[in-house]
């Protein structure tokens, strides 16, 4: 039954890939991902419907943007088929679960934290605290306990030292 529900919710996983894609590419440049649409990084021409099916766009167009020919990076289908084998694969591990809920949005954060350090070399904290916030309180939420609380101050103490001793 798990296995059923993983392969249901790859589909809809694959769409939230391709949203992992608008942010990893806008939000260290802090533009919104909600406007303006879609469009080709290199010509600007915004993309239609079509052009922005995940996987299956890319592979139909060979990879290449429609208007102008500049090829699309092998990112762009990386990120939204890992995404959606990582949702999928916290629905089948968890089944549907708040569990599975944090699980994945948990690993989404780490697709869209991965692809923006690859493009730009940066781990932005304007998508890496609210998350961080987000998964504490959800996982003190289902399971509470002070250990997630310990957890956390432990890791940003840890990072906050690192930040100290290497400023740049």
């Amino acid at each position: 039954m798990d296995v059923a529900l993983g392969v249901l919710a790859f589909w809809p996983a694959l769409a939230l890939g391709s949203f992992v894609n608008v942010v990893a590419a806008r939000v260290p440049l802090r533009r919104s991902v909600v406007q303006p649409r879609s469009a080709c990084m290199s010509c600007g021409t915004e993309l239609a419907w079509y052009d922005n099916v995940p996987l299956l766009s890319y592979a139909v167009l060979r990879g290449r943007c429609r208007s102008c020919g500049v090829g699309i990076g092998a990112l762009y289908p990386a990120v939204e088929l890992a995404t959606a084998l990582l949702v999928a694969g916290c629905v089948w591990r968890f089944g549907l679960s708040g569990s599975a809920a944090i699980a994945a949005f948990f690993c989404v954060v780490l697709v869209a934290v991965t692809a923006t350090d690859l493009t730009h070399r940066v781990i932005p904290n304007r998508i890496v605290v609210p998350a961080a916030a987000i998964v504490l309180v959800a996982q003190t939420t289902l399971q509470p306990s002070p250990e997630w609380a310990i957890a956390a101050l432990g890791a940003a103490l840890f990072l906050f030292v690192a930040a100290l001793a290497y400023p740049g």
